[in-house]
Parts: C-alpha cells; sequence; structure tokens
C-alpha cells in the first residue's frame, strides 16, 4: 500500500474517528470549565498553544536542524494532546477533567491556527513560492471537516442520546485506536527506510523537546500551586502531542514524507515517558500485585 493512499484515506478517516470518539465523551459543560476553572485551564492553553511552539523553535536551533526536519517537528507542536492525553491523564491519577476540558477548548482553536502558523512557518524557512503552494483556505475547510465537525458531532449526540453516547463511547475509543495504530504501522513499515536514517538525526531533539515539554508543564503547574492531579494533566497535556493530527498536515495536506517521518517518530518516542509516567504513578497498585503474585 503506497503512503499517498495511507495519507490521502486512512490518515483523514482515522482522524474524524479518533476525534468522534473524543466528541460523543464530551458534554456543553466540559466548555465551560474554562470559566469554573480559569487558572488551569488558562496556564493549559498558554503552555500548549504558545510554550510548546517556542520550546520547538528552541530545540531546532540547538541541533540546528535543516528546513523540513524543523518544519515536521514544529508542525507537531501546534496539534496538542487529544484522546490519547485524555485516557493516559486517566491511567496516571492526573485529572481527567482537567485533560477532557482542554481537549475540549484546543478543538475549537487547532482547525484554525494550524493551517495559518504552517503557512507562515513554511513562507520563513522554505520561502513564500514554497508557502502559496500550501492551499491555507483549503486546509482549513479540510481541518474543520475532519477534526472539528465529528467532535461537534459527537457532543450534539451526548446532549441529545446520552445514554446510547455512553453506550458507544468504549466500542468508538476501540476502533479509533485500531484504526490509529493500523494507520501508524502502515506509515511506519512504507517510511521504515527513512525512519532509520532519520533515528541517528532526530533521536535526541525528539527526546529533549519531549522532556523539556514534560519538566515545563510539570513546573509551571507546580509554580502556580496547582494540586497534583492538575500538576500530573499539565505535564501529559505539554509533552503528549496529537501526532494523528500532525500526520493529516504533514502527510495529507503537505505530503511530505520526511516530515512525516519526524512526526512519526515523535508519536512513538512520546509513549515511552507517558508509560513510565503510568507505572510510577500507580506504584502501590503495582507492589500490592506483586506480592499478591508472588504468594
Amino acid at each position: 500500500m503506497s503512503s499517498a493512499l495511507i495519507g490521502q484515506v486512512f490518515l483523514p478517516l482515522s482522524l474524524f474517528i479518533i476525534m468522534f470518539s473524543v466528541g460523543i465523551a464530551l458534554k456543553l459543560d466540559d466548555f465551560k470549565q474554562v470559566f469554573r476553572q480559569p487558572l488551569p485551564i488558562g496556564l493549559g492553553l498558554v503552555l500548549q498553544l504558545l510554550l510548546l511552539p517556542l520550546l520547538g523553535w528552541l530545540v531546532v536551533w540547538l541541533f540546528a536542524l535543516p528546513p523540513v526536519l524543523a518544519l515536521g517537528l514544529l508542525i507537531l507542536t501546534l496539534a496538542p494532546g487529544g484522546a490519547t492525553s485524555n485516557a493516559i491523564s486517566l491511567l496516571a491519577r492526573g485529572d481527567a477533567a482537567l485533560s477532557v476540558s482542554l481537549t475540549a477548548i484546543t478543538s475549537l482553536i487547532t482547525p484554525f491556527s494550524i493551517p495559518l502558523i504552517t503557512a507562515w512557518w513554511l513562507s520563513l524557512w522554505l520561502g513564500q513560492s514554497e508557502a502559496l503552494v500550501f492551499p491555507v483556505m483549503q486546509a482549513i475547510l479540510q481541518m474543520l471537516l475532519i477534526a472539528l465537525l465529528p467532535v461537534v458531532l459527537g457532543v450534539l449526540m451526548h446532549q441529545r442520546w446520552p445514554g446510547f453516547s455512553q453506550r458507544l463511547q468504549a466500542p468508538m475509543r476501540r476502533l479509533a485506536f485500531l484504526l490509529m495504530l493500523s494507520t501508524v504501522l502502515l506509515l511506519v513499515w512504507t517510511q521504515r527506510v527513512r525512519l532509520e536514517t532519520l533515528l541517528a538525526e532526530m533521536f535526541w531533539p525528539v527526546v529533549l523537546l519531549v522532556l523539556l515539554a514534560m519538566l515545563c508543564g510539570y513546573g509551571m503547574a507546580r509554580l502556580v500551586g496547582l494540586n497534583d492531579g492538575q500538576q500530573i494533566t499539565l505535564l501529559i497535556e505539554t509533552g503528549l502531542q496529537n501526532a494523528g493530527t500532525a500526520l493529516v498536515v504533514t502527510g495529507t495536506l503537505l505530503q511530505n514524507p520526511q516530515m512525516s517521518a519526524v512526526v512519526l517518530l515523535y508519536g512513538v518516542l512520546m509513549q515511552v515517558p507517558a508509560l513510565l509516567l503510568i507505572g510510577w504513578r500507580n506504584r502501590q497498585g503495582l507492589r500490592s500485585l506483586y506480592v499478591w503474585a508472588a504468594r
């Protein structure tokens, strides 16, 4: 199967279903949390939408990355974590409600912010001619159709049929996970040679960005006095990105395999600290399970 078919068909379909699975778990009340919890929500948005791209620029500058690889990493910083970060916040015993509220709000912002900022960065890195090739309005429309529309449909379904939506959440999450996993595996297989070459050049930039983002998220949350669960959630929300959305931009809209390979690498490597965090936060339960199994 060709990379073009994956980028043009499977990626948009997977993202649509993933965002729909996010939407049916949301209530209109989740969007109102910004008024009830202005500090954690406001800080989370600043970390995701402002600080993370700045950290991306810092990493690009430190490693003097070539333009195409730099853009792949920077585009990823424009896509805050979605369903994955919600699930990891729950598993790591963070503030799941805060995570969901951040996802709700960023899902309204990113369909506009990602295409506009991407076009600007393309002109900075690759020149005005390359930026003109990127159709901003078409990109916004596509992002609205595959990222915002399914969230809106999901929220409306939850409001109209809450019981049915509740029953649908688990199978939709499983379907979304399987679709995205299949798409990523297909992309990894088709890009395996490029990924092997890329690993040597991009391993440390990706690792540094993940760690810087997580440390900044946790440190800022601790600095302003948020509680333990909120600190963990902002650590996760800042460090884990929505690789699916970024892949739609690099693979479907820009059709650039090198940029997509950078996003894939980040999507894989960011899971390692996330899994370690889940283990650490649940260490007492794991210890009890070990003692029980050793009897």
